[in-house]
C-alpha cells in the first residue's frame, strides 16, 4: 500500500481500509499462534499498513 495512493482516499474510505487492516491482522496473528502459518512477515506489514494509514488520519485532521 502506497502513501501517495493513501491520501487520495477520504477519511471514511481510510478508516474502512483500516478496519480491514487491523481484522487480517487479528486473523493472521490467529493463524501463526495456532501454527497454521508461518508468515511472520505478515505481521510487521500490517503494523507499517496501519502505522500508514494512522498517520494520514492525523494529517487530516489538522
Amino acid at each position: 500500500m502506497k502513501t501517495i495512493d493513501l491520501r487520495k482516499k477520504s477519511t471514511e474510505d481510510l478508516e474502512k481500509e483500516l478496519l480491514e487492516i487491523r481484522k487480517a491482522q487479528f486473523s493472521a496473528r490467529i493463524q501463526i499462534s495456532t501454527q497454521q502459518s508461518n508468515k511472520t512477515d505478515q505481521l510487521a506489514k500490517f503494523q507499517k499498513d496501519i502505522a500508514r494509514i494512522k498517520t494520514i488520519l492525523a494529517e487530516k485532521v489538522k
